[in-house]
């Protein structure tokens, strides 16, 4: 029986490393994209069943080549595991025009990218998973995320539209929301961030509700996605006097 492939980008660090190495414990086929070639070479090394191929999302000719290249290799691809993203704290506290462009060249519209050059793939193939990575920041708006909150509200908003035209193929639209995760990214942060967990935790969680569950959302940890959900059901005026007394709280802490 061959083994089943995923395909994940982003994966030369945080979530998308531990998720490679997540799934090739479990015997899967793993190709691995990101711009740093170095990190995924290293990765592929350490792990038989895990295959680097480098990609930069925003270069749309490219996805289409990588995307062949693992098709050519594996044949089959049954998870799509599009995760990709960049933030930058510094510039987000202003407008800047340039900052949020780039945040949703890559954010929004590379995620775009990869999701379009394997449409007609799995369409075709009438089964398999496209998974989004948002992000709790993508419920409401927040403070201080002029261009990488509005960018994941934009994943939420176009993976439940493709949900609905996937699923007239048989194939499965998920959306990943994580709450804070220790990763490069998220060590920019200057802020006190609550339950704070690990990528190796991001990992476990994301194979389970893959693999083992059959939902739309894979949000975690509960106890502070829950709390968001709750939150994004209120109205404006209590939301954003309950934020503003949050945010007053993690600066003092």
């Amino acid at each position: 029986m061959n083994k089943k492939t995923i395909w994940i980008t982003g994966g030369s660090t945080g979530i998308g490393k531990a998720l490679a190495i997540k799934f090739a414990s479990k015997g899967w086929n793993v190709a691995v994209s990101a711009r740093r070639e170095e990190l995924l070479n290293e990765l592929s090394d350490d792990y038989e069943n895990i295959s680097s191929f480098p990609l930069d999302v925003t270069d749309q000719i490219k996805c289409i080549e990588v995307f062949n290249q693992i098709k050519n290799k594996f044949e089959n691809i049954d998870i799509c595991f599009f995760s990709t993203g960049t933030w930058n704290p510094k510039k987000e506290k202003d407008i800047d025009v340039q900052q949020m462009e780039d945040v949703f060249k890559v954010n929004f519209f590379g995620t775009v990218n990869t999701i379009k050059v394997v449409e007609k793939y799995f369409k075709d193939k009438k089964k398999g998973i496209i998974t989004i990575v948002s992000s709790i920041a993508g419920y409401r708006g927040l403070p201080n995320s002029t261009g990488y909150g509005p960018s994941k509200s934009a994943l939420n908003n176009l993976a439940e539209s493709l949900y609905f035209d996937f699923k007239r193929f048989n194939v499965r639209v998920c959306l990943v929301s994580p709450g804070f995760i220790q990763t490069p990214m998220t060590d920019k942060n200057d802020f006190k961030m609550p339950f704070l967990k690990t990528a190796d935790y991001a990992a476990d969680k994301i194979y389970d509700g893959l693999i083992n569950k059959n939902n739309f959302e894979i949000h975690f940890p509960k106890t502070l996605t829950l709390i968001l959900k709750f939150l994004s059901f209120l109205p404006s005026s209590i939301y954003f006097t309950l934020l503003s007394k949050l945010t007053k709280y993690q600066k003092k802490n």
